[in-house]
């Protein structure tokens, strides 16, 4: 009989791999979307343990699956050798640590591997929180226009100005001062809504998050509609902001609005947690919630605008796997113009808030 494995120590959680039948993806899907993920030393080498801690260290062995070719959010968690122990250093927030844990144990149970040699350490709250001192514009009232798609959202002419892990741009638009803000590391959820508490803390006036999001209702084709809306389910709580966009970005063809859930892991989204949120909820992705959760609590305006990228709910060709495809890419492109040509729209209609928000 094979003994169970032991306890993982105090302060450490083993992560668990899910289900491929039961998940949202097929099975084949879901191995691609894992591979382009999992860290080269984990896919080439056997180790006793691999446990996923947090930490923004590029001085340790950088994944050759990196995202080359973009200009932001190209790097992935790196790692660092022990012997035949292998420490893995996700950037400090407790969603991306649990995220990263569930694609690697996950991973080994889909190849053949064991799976029960991977642990994670949820990061504290102080060590999320001072990752993101670095973070350092001065800001007085601007809007700040952050995640996906910046390279061709920002001005082509403007020089981008780099900080340790991110950089950005000051220009105006309709007589609005708006800073472009782009992140080299991921700002998975909960670190999302501390980079939003930080960029309050710098003196910014509205935070706009462009990205992506998984739609919930049969028969939303990816790539061909934006999403956004003004609520989110965090943790069984329905979370409201003052949102940016009032009704302005509703009203506008190839946009759909609706409640979003937040998840902290795409690997949770499996057909039974589909069935429970299908109903009553549009979207989900792990970053809104707590962005407009921080902007709440801050006090400043938080307004989102997504691509949706992938269907839980109906499978089509384009999903997670294959999102650098040159299909989806070219029907993206069409989308972060409409995005574009929106934000210019709301800020030319009138002054910020004036057009519904829900504080």
């Amino acid at each position: 009989m094979t003994p169970l494995p032991a306890d993982p120590a105090p302060g450490l959680l083993r992560a668990a791999p899910i289900d491929p039948g039961g998940h949202t993806m097929s099975p084949e899907r879901l191995l691609r979307y894992l591979e382009i993920k999992v860290h080269h030393l984990i896919q080439d080498r056997h180790w006793d343990s691999i446990r996923v801690i947090g930490g923004y260290d590029r001085t340790a062995v950088l994944s050759r699956y990196e995202k080359n070719g973009k200009l932001f959010n190209t790097e992935r968690p790196t790692a660092e050798v022990h012997g035949r122990d292998l420490v893995v250093k996700a950037f400090p927030g407790a969603d991306y640590v649990q995220h990263y844990a569930l694609i690697i144990a996950s991973y080994l149970a889909m190849t053949g591997r064991p799976a029960d040699t991977v642990t994670y350490q949820p990061p504290g709250q102080e060590e999320c929180r001072t990752a993101l001192d670095a973070l350092g514009l001065e800001l007085d009232g601007d809007l700040v226009i952050t995640g996906w798609g910046l390279q061709n959202l920002a001005p082509e002419n403007r020089r981008w100005t780099r900080g340790p892990g991110y950089a950005w741009q000051r220009g105006e638009v309709a007589g609005r001062r708006v800073v472009h803000l782009g992140f080299l590391h991921s700002i998975w959820g909960d670190v999302a809504g501390r980079v939003v508490a930080r960029l309050a803390e710098l003196g910014a006036g509205d935070v706009v998050y462009v990205g992506k999001v998984g739609s919930l209702t049969p028969g939303v084709e990816p790539s061909t509609w934006l999403a956004t809306g003004n609520t989110s389910l965090v943790r069984g709580a329905l979370v409201g902001w003052d949102d940016f966009f009032g009704d302005f970005a509703a009203a506008q063809d190839g946009v759909r609005s609706g409640l979003h859930v937040t998840s902290p892991s795409v690997l949770l989204e499996n057909r039974d947690w589909l069935a429970r949120h299908t109903a009553s909820y549009a979207f989900v992705d792990p970053e809104i919630g707590p962005m407009g959760a921080a902007a709440r609590q801050s006090g400043i305006g938080f307004g989102y605008l997504h691509v949706i990228s992938n269907n839980l709910a109906t499978h089509y060709p384009a999903d997670l796997s294959n999102e650098r495809h040159s299909d989806v890419l070219r029907r993206r492109a069409v989308l972060v113009d409409r995005i574009r040509t929106i934000i210019t729209g709301r800020l030319t209609a009138g002054p910020a808030h004036a057009l519904g928000g829900t504080r």
